[in-house]
């Protein structure tokens, strides 16, 4: 039995359902099990970080657990917690996910928020291994309106590259370090396999779509009041802003072949934005994005 937790999220929804198309027994931890679409045969429980029983009983004998912290600097300790509640449960693999840059100290107070779990997972005396993914593609969904009514999209980051990773690929890789042997004790930096701007992700989305796609540069002041305003808290959104110094500054023009290494491939930008077109396209139904 693996347990996945942040079942329902980016990377925890596509590990279940990875898992299930293998056939392995998948336990999805969801603090709403009643609005969680998992596929046939999964067991969804109820958990929530801020409830140590529940968390515990979801880990009640399984072999292996993923573990999705809450990012933000009220959490710190949360990740230390699960950890340790899956430790105590009689999990024996831990795969914990972090984040590229992680103790980084250019990266400010925003590259200290994983480390309490870090810490915990290699204190945990089972076998751990922790993932470390650069900037999601699918962060850009975020530019899908906009790109559908042909306004410029936002950019904080000036022109410097990211190693942008598909989260699938972040997902097949905690799949096959949740069934596999050989990973225990490894840190994981994961990206993809070319280093992109946001003026290149542009110029792919203008390909795909058929029309221009501007890059409008945001100052970071317009930023932080966009944060306050929508209920960050000043430090939160402190952070985030400090991450974005950390990519212009060049911190994280980062690839690694580590993907590539475990699963024999690793997706490009151009192919996640292929795979989720109709979320960019005017007049057409985001429910038609493949997986």
């Amino acid at each position: 039995m693996i347990v996945i937790t942040g079942a329902t999220g980016t990377i925890g929804s596509e590990i279940v359902r990875q898992l299930a198309d293998r056939g392995v027994p998948v336990r999805a931890v969801t603090r709403d099990p009643g609005r969680a679409e998992v596929p046939a045969g999964v067991e969804v429980v109820r958990g929530d970080y801020t409830d140590l029983p529940s968390m515990a009983a979801a880990m009640s004998g399984a072999d292996a657990a993923f573990i999705v912290g809450v990012l933000g600097p009220e959490y710190v300790e949360a990740d230390r917690a699960l950890v340790a509640t899956a430790r105590d449960a009689g999990v024996g693999r831990i795969v914990k996910l972090s984040a590229i840059g992680t103790g980084d100290t250019e990266l400010g107070r925003v590259g200290t928020w994983h480390l309490p779990g870090e810490q915990a997972a290699r204190e945990s005396g089972v076998e751990w291994t922790i993932l470390r993914p650069s900037s999601f593609a699918s962060n850009t969904l975020s530019w899908a309106e906009a790109i559908r009514s042909g306004k410029p999209v936002p950019n904080m980051t000036a022109d410097a590259a990211q190693g942008v990773i598909d989260p699938r690929d972040v997902s097949a890789v905690a799949v096959e370090v949740l069934v596999s042997a050989g990973h225990a004790g490894r840190v994981y930096n994961l990206t993809g396999p070319e280093l992109r701007t946001t003026h290149d992700l542009a110029a792919t989305m203008a390909a795909l779509v058929g029309h221009p796609v501007e890059v409008i540069d945001i100052a970071e002041a317009e930023a932080r009041e966009y944060m306050l305003a929508s209920g960050m808290s000043a430090e939160y959104a402190d952070g985030a802003l400090a991450g974005q110094a950390y990519v212009r500054a060049g911190g994280n023009a980062i690839i690694t072949g580590e993907v590539a290494e475990i699963l024999g491939r690793a997706r490009t930008y151009a192919e996640w934005a292929a795979d989720h077109a109709s979320a960019f396209v005017a007049g057409t139904s985001a429910s038609t994005t493949r997986p």
